[in-house]
């Protein structure tokens, strides 16, 4: 990083001179570019910018205005500060114009008290900004040998975030796009602390930049993605702005992570991505023409010609970990579902849909029966994959064209079944009675309108005042409006329960022993619950 004005006053040469801040002396923190020796009034067109300017005077005018407009023109092309040696023009002091000048444009102005050959200032201040420079260049091809030794071990997201606390000190994160955290190294931090609400605080850092340094969260934010297609951020956590090394270390990091990413996209089961890019196509409507996706599904060894079609979606029902161990589970799941198909003789096609399904398509002989192959298939499954799941089905179609209403029935299954899983083998929508209903509303303004108009007070009261009536009133209708069960279930007393009933009624304004009141209730927390679309 290069010096301040401060680092030049601390030199030797400079020191042997006797300098006297006499402007802007808030301003010593400003960097040093290069130093610049002139005894012209107009240097200014000659200057880049950053530079310290170096005079003894004897060619600056005489006429009062004139200075002034001299340090103007210095501190309107960026220089860092000016350095006048006192003896020869100006005897012992400046002009007070010029001091005035200086400070209303924020140009720290120094004066020497003894004669000092300005190459020697030159050449110190020359020698620090080299030996800057070059120490910035040994630690960049340091951090270059770092990653590569990383991209060629294939080093984890975790082993690379490692790397970046350690060299920096700081830590740092990885997110995907959806703003939920990859992988985290917390350098000594609390890590609770650094993701309190985190997605809360992601969405409101949005830099346009793909590295950028957002000073009011103090984030250095640098896009991870490559051949286009972006896939997460990488978050250095710096108090300060952050220096050339450091935004070179996250930007190096982000590269490493990328490239990590497209290694492990070729390592993934070939088998799998073929039949993910079929399923794709045909939910997409990618295939201009049915028989081109049949023709594809038949390349790969699954028939759907002459078939009943069954759409079948997969969802894990611990999340566990971060969204990394997440996405790797799904993997898992996809290749134990393939090979549960194979063992069962189910010729199907498994892939993995979106970040956290997995989707598949079965087809069986006109005559087969549905509900036994399924249950063959979910048997094996369960007896092979521990993490708990639950495995939804569509409607069984008779056409490619009609796929993709059953996987989305499929789908909004799987997400309702997953909030509330009760151990069935395989959930259908007939099976979700109320609860399915409402999912399938969810995005309904009138539902939505109910829901509002019903909860509104209690969950402002919960919200504003911290507490848990919306639980207590969940557990009650849950419990089928039996009290004393209901109070067991809230793991409080009796007389407890009790107040926090005659509370909820006061919020709602409502009589809890009219049942029709209590139906209503009941129906808006599920639809609320079909709101939040996470598991609870």
């Amino acid at each position: 990083m290069l010096p301040t004005i401060a680092d030049v006053l601390a030199l030797e040469p400079v020191r042997r001179g006797n300098p006297t801040v006499v402007a802007g002396a808030d301003r010593l923190d400003t960097r040093v570019r290069w130093v610049h020796v002139g005894e012209v009034t107009d240097i200014a067109p000659l200057l880049r910018g950053g530079e310290l300017v170096l005079t003894t005077g004897v060619a600056l005018p005489e006429e009062p205005e004139r200075l002034a407009d001299f340090v103007a023109t210095l501190a309107e092309v960026g220089a860092s500060g000016l350095i006048v040696e006192l003896g020869r023009r100006f005897l012992t002091e400046l002009p007070r114009n010029v001091v005035k000048a200086a400070e209303e444009h924020g140009l720290p102005l120094i004066t020497l008290g003894r004669a000092t050959p300005f190459v020697q200032i030159t050449e110190s201040v020359h020698a620090r900004i080299i030996d800057i420079q070059l120490e910035e260049l040994r630690a960049s091809e340091h951090l270059h040998e770092v990653f590569t030794e990383l991209s060629v071990e294939g080093a984890s997201p975790a082993q690379v975030l490692s790397q970046v606390a350690r060299i920096s000190g700081r830590p740092v994160l990885l997110e995907n796009l959806a703003h939920q955290v990859l992988a985290c190294e917390s350098a000594g931090r609390d890590t609770g602390t650094l993701l309190a609400s985190w997605e809360t605080r992601s969405r409101a850092v949005a830099p346009a930049a793909r590295t950028a340094y957002d000073a009011t969260s103090g984030w250095l934010v640098v896009t991870v993605g490559a051949r286009g297609q972006d896939w997460g951020r990488l978050i250095l956590f710096c108090e300060e702005r952050p220096g050339p090394r450091d935004i070179v270390l996250a930007e190096r990091a982000a590269t490493t992570l990328a490239l990590g990413r497209l290694l492990e996209r070729h390592q993934q089961s070939l088998e799998r991505h073929a039949h993910g890019s079929i399923i794709t196509g045909i939910l997409t409507h990618a295939y201009a023409d049915p028989d081109e996706a049949a023709a594809r599904a038949r390349a790969v060894g699954v028939p759907l010609t002459g078939r009943k079609l069954i759409s079948l979606v997969l969802r894990l029902t611990e999340a566990g970990g971060t969204a990394l161990d997440g996405q790797a589970k799904l993997g898992e799941l996809a290749e134990a579902t393939a090979t549960a198909c194979r063992d069962a003789k189910l010729p199907a096609l498994v892939g993995t849909l979106d970040e956290d399904k997995v989707a598949v398509l079965l087809p069986l002989p006109p005559r087969g029966v549905a509900e036994s192959a399924l249950t063959s298939m979910a048997d094996r499954l369960r007896a092979a994959f521990s993490p708990t799941f639950v495995l939804a089905a569509g409607s069984t179609v008779e056409s490619l064209k009609d796929v993709r209403r059953s996987f989305l029935e499929a789908e909004q299954v799987a997400d309702v079944a997953v909030r509330q899983p009760d151990g069935r083998v395989f959930y259908r929508l007939p099976d979700l009675r109320l609860r399915g209903l409402l999912h399938l509303l969810r995005d309904d303004a009138r539902l939505q309108t109910f829901a509002e108009r019903e909860l509104a007070a209690l969950l402002a009261h919960d919200a504003h005042r911290g507490g848990d009536l919306t639980r207590i009133l969940r557990v009650y209708l849950d419990a089928g409006r039996n009290k004393a069960v209901a109070a067991q279930r809230a793991h409080l007393s009796r007389p407890a329960f009790y107040d926090r009933l005659r509370r909820l009624e006061r919020v709602l304004d409502i009589d809890l022993d009219d049942v029709e009141s209590c139906l209503s209730l009941h129906v808006a927390l599920l639809a609320l619950e079909s709101f939040r679309r996470e598991p609870r």
